[in-house]
């Protein structure tokens, strides 16, 4: 089955239109659905044209402590020669709509939808709209936690299509997890995953661990328990959860439920 991903596209609602929605922000999680991703709510940042950007976490007390994440949409033509300004920051790029034109290194490489890119600290790069049509991707971006003796990762440049998920044990196929880089190798200190759930698929019980998470829903709908919330999530929505909170979800259908993933992995708590 062929991917599917959403993408926001602004515009602005009616005023005939309810002003109630899904959004919930919690001490242990937030939900910020698709439809509060409008025209008055994007970003813009320096040294990229004609772009424009929906921040959908950032550090901040009381919320995400480790990451932040956009989702750019950048028009034809529009792009950036000096995109990262923090030589200290890895980065991860998921195209979900269009085709981005990215250099690592002087080398050019094309990301169309499914596209994943890691960039390690201090990497060259630069990416570019040289399509007609609008271009839409995910920009996760972490404080690289080096330790002695290991060196930095190395760039990473694939299609979701050439990764075979890693179907979860006892699940009869029904969740899996396709991973861009190898949970052992300990140069990386944060994994972006994709993970699927076919219709009926469950988390069958309740996950609670040490890593943060920031989850965009791909495809499809769910019921999501946060906390000790049931809240109901569609393609377009964008959840976080905070260390510990306690989470499982149960896919009904009537297609597949799948949602990009972060989570920071293989370093020692920060003790001061």
């Amino acid at each position: 089955m062929s991917p599917k991903y959403y993408a926001p596209t602004g515009g602005h609602p009616g005023q005939d239109q309810l002003l109630t929605d899904r959004a919930v922000f919690t001490d242990a999680y937030a939900v910020i659905p698709k439809g509060t991703m409008r025209d008055i709510v994007t970003s813009f940042l320096p040294f990229w044209g004609d772009t424009r950007l929906w921040v959908i976490a950032r550090p901040l007390s009381g919320f995400a402590e480790t990451f932040s994440q956009y989702i750019m949409e950048v028009s034809p033509g529009g792009g950036s020669d000096r995109p990262e300004l923090d030589e200290g920051a890895e980065g991860v790029l998921f195209v979900v709509e269009g085709s981005a034109s990215l250099t690592v290194d002087g080398k050019l490489h094309t990301l169309t939808e499914g596209g994943y890119a890691f960039l390690p600290p201090a990497t060259d790069w630069t990416l570019h709209n040289t399509t007609d049509e609008m271009l839409r991707f995910h920009w996760i971006r972490k404080a690289y936690e080096p330790v002695e003796g290991l060196p930095y990762p190395e760039v990473i440049i694939t299609n979701e299509q050439d990764v075979a998920p890693n179907v979860m044990p006892d699940t009869e196929g029904r969740w899996a997890t396709t991973r861009f880089v190898e949970p052992t190798d300990l140069r990386h200190d944060m994994h972006v995953n994709i993970v699927t759930f076919e219709a009926g698929g469950v988390i069958p019980f309740l996950e609670t661990h040490v890593m943060e998470h920031g989850l965009y829903v791909l495809e499809g709908k769910a019921a999501y328990r946060l906390n000790s919330d049931w809240v109901e999530v569609e393609a377009g929505d964008y959840m976080w959860l905070r260390a510990f909170c306690p989470q499982a979800c149960y896919a009904g259908g009537p297609g597949r439920f799948r949602y990009l993933l972060y989570k920071d992995v293989n370093r020692h708590m920060k003790l001061r």
